[in-house]
C-alpha cells in the first residue's frame, strides 16, 4: 500500500474512533468497537416509523422523537419501583415527556423542541385529546409499535415535521441512566414540595441523586405554570447531563463509559433504522452549549369541557404561530417578511392610546407580567390581563398583519425586543417577555433594524447559563 493510502486508512480509523467516543445521551458513549457492539445488542428495537425507517443520508436533516413515559418494566423489583417515587400515580403508558431533536442538514447546531403533555390536539381516529394520551390510545389496539406510530402521526400532523426516528425511555431507565451519570446541581427560585413526584427541595442550589433527579423532572403539581415549568426542568436536566456526557471526564473514563452504555442500552427502545454510530458521527464536534432548547408556541392553559362533559385543564397550542415557529427552526422562514423595525416611509408608529397590548411572561419570574402590564398602562397603552407562557429567551413583540405601526409604538419602549408578524389570539399586539432582560422603559427609543439572519433562531429559545435558577 502506498504512503498516501496508509494515511487515508489512518484518517478514516481516527474518524471512526472519534465518532464512537462522541455518542450523546441518546446513545451513551463508547471507546471501541466491542463497546459499541455490546451497546447496540442491548437496545430494544420497535418497528414504528410510518412508511419506512426514516432518512439516513449523510448530512441530511433528521428529526428524532424523544419520549419518556410512566410505564414500569414488568421485571422491575419492589425495591426499584420504590426508588421511582410513583406510589400515588398508579402507573400508565402516558408519554409525559415528548421532545423532537432536530438535526439540521450539513451538521448545524441541533434544536430540542418540547411538546407540553397537556397540549389539546387532534389524535387521528380518536378525536381531540391531550397529546400525552396518543401513545396509550394506539397501544390499546396494537401494542407499543401501534402506540408509537399514532404518537408520531399526531406530532407530524400538528407540526408538519417528518419524524425520522424515535427513542423511548421508561422511568426506571431514566433512573438507571441518572445513577450512572452521578449527582447534578440545580438551582430553584422557590422551595419545591410535592407528594405526587416525591420532591422535597429548598430554594437555591441543591445536589440531586438519581431519585431526586427523577422527582425533579416529573413534578408539575405546585409549580407556578404547571406542566410548562416541568418542560423547562426537563430541558434544564437534559442540558446538564449533555454537558456531562460530552465532557472529557466521561468520554475518557472506560469504567464510566461502559456503565453508561449498559444503562442506556437496557433502558431504551428505538426504531430499527436509527443508526447510532452515524448519529455519533454527527455529534463528534458538538459542544453542549450549541444545543438550543425551545417549546412549541401556546396561547394559554384554559379549562375546557371535553366530549364526555368533564372539565379538563389543557394547554392551547397557538396553531397560527406554529408554522412560522417550525420554519424558523428549519431555516425556511420566508424572505418576504419585512425585517424587524422597518416600515414604509411616511407611515409613523401609532400612539400608545390607540394600541392594546397583552403581556405574556416567558421568564418564569413570578409577577413580572403584572408589573410590565402596569408599566405599559402608565405609558398610556391599553392592556389585557397578563398571562404566563412557555420558557422564552428572546423578548418578542408579535402583531397581526397590518398592525406593524402599533408594534412600533411598543418596541419604542422595549428596546432589544424583536418584532414578528403573526396572527394573535385577540388581534392585538402581544409582548412576550424573555430571559434576555429586555424591559419597558419610560423614555422611547428609535426602533432598530438588525440585518436579517439566513437561519434565525427560534423566538422561544431557552438558554441555561451557569448558576441560573428556575421554578
Amino acid at each position: 500500500m502506498s504512503e498516501g493510502g496508509r494515511t487515508r486508512v489512518w484518517v478514516r480509523a481516527v474518524r471512526l474512533v472519534c465518532a464512537v467516543l462522541s455518542l450523546t445521551v441518546l446513545a451513551g458513549t463508547g471507546y471501541a468497537w466491542a463497546s459499541y457492539r455490546h451497546f447496540t445488542s442491548g437496545v430494544t428495537q420497535v418497528d414504528a416509523i410510518p412508511g419506512g425507517n426514516g432518512s439516513d443520508r449523510d448530512g441530511a436533516a433528521e428529526n428524532i422523537l424523544l419520549v419518556g413515559d410512566d410505564h414500569r418494566p414488568a421485571d422491575a423489583s419492589p425495591q426499584e419501583l420504590a426508588q421511582l417515587s410513583t406510589g400515588q400515580d398508579g402507573g400508565s403508558t402516558n408519554t409525559d415527556t415528548m421532545m423532537v431533536l432536530h438535526l439540521p442538514a450539513g451538521g448545524g447546531a441541533p434544536t430540542v423542541i418540547s411538546f407540553p403533555r397537556d397540549s389539546w390536539v387532534d389524535i387521528p381516529g380518536n378525536g381531540r385529546g391531550k397529546l400525552n394520551s396518543a401513545f396509550a390510545d394506539g397501544a390499546a389496539a396494537g401494542g407499543d409499535a401501534a402506540g408509537m406510530r399514532l404518537l408520531i402521526q399526531t406530532i407530524q400532523n400538528l407540526t408538519g415535521l417528518t419524524i425520522d426516528h424515535f427513542v423511548r425511555v421508561s422511568l426506571l431507565g431514566f433512573y438507571d441512566i441518572a445513577t450512572v451519570l452521578g449527582p447534578i446541581q440545580v438551582c430553584l427560585d422557590q422551595p419545591a414540595h410535592d407528594s405526587y413526584s416525591g420532591i422535597d427541595l429548598p430554594a437555591g442550589v441543591s445536589t440531586l441523586d438519581a431519585q431526586q433527579a427523577l422527582s425533579f423532572v416529573r413534578q408539575r403539581h405546585g409549580l407556578p405554570r404547571g406542566d410548562l415549568d416541568r418542560e423547562v426542568r426537563q430541558q434544564y436536566f437534559l442540558s446538564t447531563e449533555l454537558h456531562k456526557v460530552l465532557s472529557a471526564g466521561t468520554l475518557l473514563n472506560p469504567a464510566k463509559t461502559q456503565a453508561l452504555l449498559s444503562a442506556v442500552s437496557s433502558s431504551i427502545q428505538t426504531d430499527p433504522g436509527l443508526d447510532l454510530l452515524g448519529l455519533a458521527g454527527r455529534f463528534q464536534s458538538l459542544s453542549a452549549d450549541k444545543v438550543t432548547y425551545t417549546t412549541i408556541p401556546i396561547t394559554g392553559t384554559p379549562t375546557i369541557t371535553d366530549a364526555h362533559g368533564d372539565a379538563v385543564s389543557v394547554v392551547s397550542v397557538d396553531l397560527g404561530a406554529l408554522p412560522g415557529f417550525i420554519d424558523r427552526i428549519l431555516g425556511t422562514a420566508g424572505a418576504s417578511s419585512p425585517p424587524p423595525g422597518s416600515r414604509a416611509p411616511g407611515n409613523p408608529a401609532a400612539t400608545p392610546g390607540s394600541v392594546t397590548v397583552e403581556v405574556v411572561n416567558g421568564t418564569g419570574r413570578t409577577g413580572l407580567g403584572a408589573s410590565t402590564t402596569t408599566a405599559l398602562q402608565g405609558l398610556g397603552f391599553h392592556t389585557l390581563q397578563p398571562a404566563n407562557g412557555p420558557a422564552t429567551r428572546a423578548t418578542t413583540i408579535t402583531y397581526p398583519a397590518g398592525q406593524q405601526a402599533s408594534a412600533e409604538a411598543v418596541v419604542a419602549h422595549v428596546p432589544g425586543a424583536t418584532l414578528r408578524e403573526a396572527p394573535t389570539t385577540r388581534g392585538d399586539v402581544v409582548l412576550t417577555l424573555g430571559t434576555d432582560g429586555a424591559a419597558v422603559q419610560t423614555s422611547p427609543t428609535a426602533p432598530s433594524s438588525p440585518a436579517p439572519s439566513a437561519n434565525p433562531a427560534p423566538s422561544s429559545a431557552q438558554a441555561f447559563p451557569t448558576g441560573s435558577c428556575i421554578n
